[in-house]
């Protein structure tokens, strides 16, 4: 395989249900998913930029924005059972030549070209097959039980040795949505974005937001207009 650099997709079909037109509704002065093209096309890791849609109103906001949409996605890969896997694996098809890729989510806004770059640079330092960006858990999973139906608590992880106070439990992360990076034969070998050899790049909670409903959508407009109109990076 010839290697062309990273090949950034952003999947963005057009029959979200959470909240419905959600790529194409406006966040600041600029339809949701410009933010995460402007992000990819700003970001000197990334050497292509195309968007994976089903979608015409979709495809013309991304293109005003920047960004490639050479294909249109086949409807079977817009369904409510299609996978962020089968969407990229078609992507890569159409767009032949990339050793490595990187999946963002549209819905994830806060995410910048810094943010890619510097996760761009970790994955490859580490060598790592992949990398994911994460948030630090408000929770802790050591905290956590499951209930059967009897109403009896199983711990969701052994207790730890230091007890249970907060401030001695070790942070755990989850995955924000923002960034799945992937080397393209061993993605397509195994469809997974997530395995035993990924590095995480943490970012804070306020900007790992993943917009899905009305209310996530109006937080993001309230700090972004907090924030003055533009993502800051120290933000915690």
């Amino acid at each position: 395989m010839s290697d062309k650099g990273l090949l950034a997709i952003i999947p963005a079909r057009g029959g979200s249900k959470g909240l419905p037109r959600k790529n194409v509704l406006p966040l600041g002065a600029q339809p949701l998913i410009a933010w995460t093209i402007r992000a990819a096309l700003v970001s000197a890791s990334v050497q292509r930029v195309i968007v994976s849609t089903d979608d015409r109103e979709i495809a013309e906001a991304a293109r005003a924005a920047g960004a490639e949409v050479p294909f249109l996605r086949p409807p079977e890969l817009a369904s409510d059972t299609a996978t962020s896997a089968d969407v990229v694996a078609h992507a890569l098809a159409q767009a032949p030549g990339f050793a490595s890729g990187v999946l963002l989510q549209p819905t994830s806004p806060f995410r910048t070209a810094e943010d890619i770059d510097t996760a761009q640079a970790l994955w490859r330092a580490g060598q790592a097959a992949t990398c994911v960006s994460v948030c630090e858990a408000e929770e802790s999973p050591w905290l956590m039980f499951t209930r059967d139906p009897g109403g009896q608590l199983d711990r969701v992880l052994p207790q730890p040795e230091q007890g249970l106070r907060r401030q001695d439990l070790a942070p755990a992360y989850l995955l924000n949505g923002a960034m799945y990076f992937f080397r393209t034969e061993d993605f397509l070998a195994d469809r997974q974005f997530v395995s035993d050899d990924t590095v995480g790049y943490v970012m804070p909670r306020a900007r790992s937001l993943d917009i899905d409903t009305a209310e996530d959508l109006e937080l993001a407009r309230d700090r972004l207009a907090a924030w003055g109109g533009r993502v800051p990076m120290d933000v915690e």
